[in-house]
């Protein structure tokens, strides 16, 4: 086993060897720009991104013609709510979102507020969910986007984004959901959840990173969206720029790994390995609490928190393990989460959450390490805390 061991997946995954693979040759063999439509070099780089379009739609039951090329989630992010707002500003100006959103859905809807809109940012129930009753309370006849996450970055709590869909359907309400940590690790049907708008990324799922898509729904009623890149017009007019071809291979061939990995159990291997991951930390360690919900949580993701330790202190002490304290968006502040703190979780107890991602690279053997580390780091941090007693909220 080498070290550091890695759970840190949330952040990112390790490119996959035969996405790398993928990729290489578009690089320096195969360099045309696929928007060049005079010549071979042009052509063949254009079969390759269409190619890649069907992974990508295959993967979350969509069609190619509903895939658009983006730099990442956050961009992904971006255009649904940013676009998707302003198309419909006309019938409304009024967003729901949640609490519990990622910063690249957050920042965006308060971008919409300074252009005179309106967002409702609902609470989170104690797993951390959002439910479509709560959508419902919500909902106003100014209402024009709806946007929830499918699976949460920091505690893994997963929507009921069919039933939200359905809801929103009928309601006439746009849906868009962030699907980067969910794709891969949950089965996607993207009709069958009822979203007009999914957001998703490569590096999170074993590709590369600078490469995202967004699924925009086709059919009637149409999902207008308003392009906030502009010269060029590529992805019909969606979103402007040249295609990094070499990304968008990788990132098909990552879709269609994982969509075997969904197809071969190799994700219930992994939900088994966390569930392991679980029962030994808490045999091994006392004073463990759980941040957010079991039984609705992504299947490679534990946030826990430990009793009397701060969570910087504790990866500090073991640096062969590779783990976050929040988002790596926000790691580098101290302050706990704003996930942890919707959650209502005091502040003594976030300041002690570690997340730990496991992926498709994660092994028995680092499991057991990772709890062997922890049970001996845990009770020494504890030791040289002079103020355990006081500082831990009675429970």
């Amino acid at each position: 086993m080498d070290l550091p061991v890695y759970f840190d997946n949330h952040a990112t995954t390790r490119c996959d060897p035969r996405v790398l693979d993928a990729m290489w040759p578009w690089f320096a063999e195969r360099y045309g720009n696929a928007a060049s439509r005079t010549h071979s070099f042009g052509h063949v780089a254009n079969a390759a991104v269409e190619a890649a379009r069907g992974q990508v739609a295959a993967l979350i039951g969509a069609s190619p013609k509903e895939i658009v090329w983006t730099s990442g989630a956050t961009e992904s992010d971006n255009l649904a709510v940013l676009g998707a707002a302003r198309a419909r500003r006309a019938r409304g100006r009024h967003v729901i979102t949640a609490t519990t959103e990622h910063k690249a859905v957050l920042d965006p809807c308060a971008r919409l507020e300074s252009e005179g809109f309106a967002v409702t940012r609902l609470a989170v129930r104690p797993d951390g969910r959002v439910l479509a009753d709560d959508v419902a309370a919500a909902l106003r006849p100014d209402t024009v986007l709806v946007t929830l996450m499918m699976g949460n970055n920091e505690i893994g709590a997963v929507h009921p984004i069919a039933e939200i869909g359905a809801l929103c359907k009928a309601r006439g309400v746009l849906f868009h959901t962030d699907a980067a940590q969910a794709a891969g690790k949950l089965p996607i049907d993207v009709a069958a959840l009822g979203v007009d708008l999914l957001s998703l990324s490569a590096h999170k799922m074993y590709g590369p990173k600078g490469i995202g898509a967004l699924y925009v729904r086709r059919g009637r009623p149409k999902v207008d969206v308003e392009p906030i890149l502009f010269g060029g017009g590529h992805e019909r007019g969606l979103r402007s720029g040249t295609l990094a071809v070499p990304l968008i291979v990788g990132f098909g061939v990552a879709a269609d790994l994982c969509a075997k990995d969904l197809a071969d159990g190799s994700v219930e291997r992994l939900r088994g390995l966390r569930d392991k991951l679980w029962t030994d930390l808490r045999a091994r360690v006392d004073d463990v609490v759980l941040n957010g919900g079991w039984e609705h949580r992504l299947p490679n993701n534990l946030n826990v928190s430990f009793r009397g330790v701060e969570a910087e202190a504790l990866m500090m002490a073991m640096r062969d393990v590779a783990c976050s304290s929040g988002s790596a968006c926000t790691s580098a502040t101290l302050e706990p989460s704003h996930v942890l703190r919707a959650l209502g979780i005091d502040p003594e107890v976030a300041h002690g959450s570690v997340r730990f991602g496991l992926g498709r690279f994660t092994t028995e053997d680092e499991v057991v390490h990772l709890v062997t580390r922890l049970a001996v780091e845990v009770p020494r941090l504890r030791d040289m805390n002079p103020m355990l007693e006081v500082s831990w909220p009675s429970r």
